[in-house]
């Protein structure tokens, strides 16, 4: 599995917004993040949450992304507008469900999938959300320390 984008947020845009507007709360890629084990990514807005949370970091797969983008995007979609920390190539995320597994030397566990809400008609266009579901990535918690770097090659 490939990390081609690595984002972090300080606060939240869509989570606890419902009935209101969304944040602006802005999204920062970085080349990389420290995880925490139990904790999450240092510096995101899920970052020490609650214990046990089920979405310390979250995936997206690129594949679905570019598929996203042929079907809703507008040219100009980012990967950033998805608001999930990860977006890695080259695995079936829906398969880690309930799995244990390392990236890049930093051991997950996939907890369920990322479902995709309302708010995605509004970041991505009309029709987004009914589209993601059972595509909407991957909620994880970390359970080692270690850093993640984005796949630069």
């Amino acid at each position: 599995m490939r990390i081609r984008h690595i984002f972090i947020s300080p606060g939240h845009n869509y989570f606890g917004h419902h009935g209101g507007p969304a944040g602006k709360h802005g999204i920062e890629e970085v080349d990389s993040v420290e995880c925490v084990a139990g904790q999450g990514l240092r510096g995101d807005r899920f970052f020490g949450f609650k214990s046990d949370y089920k979405g310390q970091v979250t995936l997206f797969s690129w594949e679905i992304y570019q598929q996203l983008c042929a079907a809703h995007g507008d040219g100009n979609t980012s990967p950033a507008r998805l608001r999930r920390n990860l977006i890695v190539e080259g695995a079936d995320l829906n398969t880690l469900v309930g799995a244990e597994f390392a990236l890049q030397g930093v051991r997950l566990l996939g907890t369920e999938e990322c479902r995709p809400c309302y708010w995605m008609d509004q970041a991505i266009g009309a029709g987004a959300e009914t589209w993601l579901k059972g595509r909407g990535g991957l909620r994880c918690r970390i359970l080692s320390d270690g850093v993640l770097r984005r796949d630069i090659s």
